[in-house]
């Protein structure tokens, strides 16, 4: 039926998975902290957003994949500074978190003539495909196990120092890696990682906070929200990095506030005590 039934159709699937009670809890704590006046109804009501939101990127993304339908934009200011910084030779970590489009951001780079390297981890039996299985971009495109050896930090460091991209998340944990701090997130503190800081320390690499914002029916928009500059050989001191990661989670929040149904969290963050 295309792309206008599949979105007809997700609309009955969200309603039906906002109804259920165990579904509605997982998003809870995000919707308390971004609204924290919500009342009655209208919690539900923000479940439906975030859930509808979450649903038409997923269908987005099968329609880029199937039907190789779909619009990244990136600004001419936002390609000159990834050109500049990539232009010294040091590696970029381009650093996000599951916001928007996030899975289609290497539409983003197109512009950029380098390797992209992806810190992702595939449960055995997944068979989700991403942005870079499609259309010969694994040539290009390649990905990085965090639950590999040492977390894939020698793989990490190596394509730094020869210049290349480095996509990872820097809103929750990956792998095995549990080296972290607290930054204050909506109002308490949230623990996030530091090895994306402490990569850049050691290679000096730059690190560019983006973000892909879903902006309509297929398309997007791949910005730069922050460049951090991480000064080189801080040490192993998890509080040599606390600065950097509140400044990329100031820019998470950033986002949140102004487009509250695009970060897609369904677990308690601030739950710090279990993470």
């Amino acid at each position: 039926g295309g792309q206008k039934a599949a979105y007809v159709l997700l609309f009955f699937v969200v309603l039906w998975y906002t109804i259920r009670p165990d579904i509605r809890a997982r998003s809870a704590p995000y919707i308390s902290r971004r609204f924290p006046w919500a009342r009655g109804w209208e919690k539900p009501y923000h479940c439906f957003r975030l859930q509808w939101e979450l649903g038409k990127s997923l269908v987005d993304r099968a329609v880029a994949g199937i039907m190789n339908r779909f619009e990244m934009t990136t600004s001419p200011e936002d390609v000159a500074t990834l050109t500049r910084l990539h232009a010294r030779g040091r590696g970029i970590i381009l650093l996000s978190g599951h916001i928007g489009c996030w899975q289609m951001a290497t539409a983003g780079l197109d512009a950029i003539d380098s390797r992209i390297h992806i810190l992702l981890h595939r449960e055995q039996g997944d068979v989700d495909r991403h942005l870079h299985d499609y259309n010969g971009r694994a040539g290009r495109v390649t990905t990085i196990d965090p639950h590999g050896y040492l977390g894939g930090a020698l793989e990490m460091t190596a394509l730094l120092k020869r210049g290349e991209i480095l996509c990872t998340m820097g809103d929750r944990m990956l792998g095995t890696d549990r080296n972290t701090v607290t930054a204050d997130f909506l109002g308490a503190p949230i623990r996030v990682p530091i090895s994306p800081y402490r990569l850049a320390s050691a290679t000096g690499a730059s690190v560019i906070v983006t973000f892909s914002l879903r902006t309509g029916p297929g398309r997007a928009r791949h910005t730069i929200a922050k460049v951090i500059h991480v000064p080189k050989r801080l040490g192993p001191s998890a509080r040599a990095y606390q600065e950097y990661a509140q400044a990329f989670v100031d820019e998470l929040e950033t986002i949140c506030r102004k487009h509250p149904y695009q970060f897609f969290n369904f677990y308690d963050m601030w739950n710090i005590e279990s993470t």
